[in-house]
């Protein structure tokens, strides 16, 4: 069985369970994800899927990805990733795979883009303190000092400084499928996960400890 799909972060919203418990959940449209390229440990070395999701405009495809998914008769996506697979035979191009394979109750890991911030300061990025805010405070959101002094006389590296912030791959791991409607190709998962909305994130299933 393949150990994962790709999808679409909707957004956020809550539910409340039979036993009456008010759970927050992310709804994740999760495939349909068709099969671009088997890859088998005897041609490759390892046994993978590559899947396809979210349609994309033939015109916006480069002839060399064009020829690629033409095997499986396909034209075009907006994210192409490998998952792991146990019997690759089992599989064949063009295949369209849905949520199907996940089920109430499963425990999954989701990896997404987190949430772009640009330029910031050492307050957001790191969580630095304040400064004095009243009585003559001129270090309110500034890093201060960060130099050293007659030696070594230079910043040493890894120093806490503002800078870029975010947009970072993250994965959260061990999450527990609320909900899983097939018919509109929707999962439920609860608590937040990486990303902002129509982010495309990977939901991949624990792994099998033998």
């Amino acid at each position: 069985m393949i150990r994962g799909l790709i999808g679409k972060k909707l957004g956020m919203t809550s539910l409340f369970t039979p036993d009456g418990r008010h759970v927050p959940v992310t709804v994740v449209q999760a495939g349909p994800c068709v099969v671009t390229q088997i890859k088998t440990e005897s041609s490759d070395g390892y046994n993978a899927l590559q899947i396809g999701f979210g349609e994309k405009k033939p015109s916006r495809v480069n002839k060399p990805m064009a020829g690629h998914l033409k095997k499986s008769e396909s034209t075009g996506f907006k994210a192409l990733r490998e998952m792991p697979v146990d019997k690759p035979e089992e599989y064949s191009l063009g295949q369209m795979l849905s949520v199907d394979l996940f089920e109430v109750g499963e425990r999954v890991d989701v990896t997404g883009s987190s949430k772009g911030r640009g330029f910031t300061g050492v307050t957001k990025r790191h969580g630095f303190h304040l400064g004095r805010k009243t009585h003559g405070g001129q270090c309110y959101r500034t890093p201060g000092s960060i130099g050293s002094s007659a030696w070594p006389s230079r910043v040493t590296k890894g120093k806490k400084m503002p800078g870029h912030f975010g947009n970072e791959q993250k994965t959260i791991r061990n999450l527990e499928i609320v909900d899983v409607r097939p018919d509109q190709h929707l999962i439920l998962i609860k608590g937040a996960i990486p990303g902002s909305k129509s982010g495309l994130i990977a939901i991949k299933k624990l792994k099998f400890v033998k």
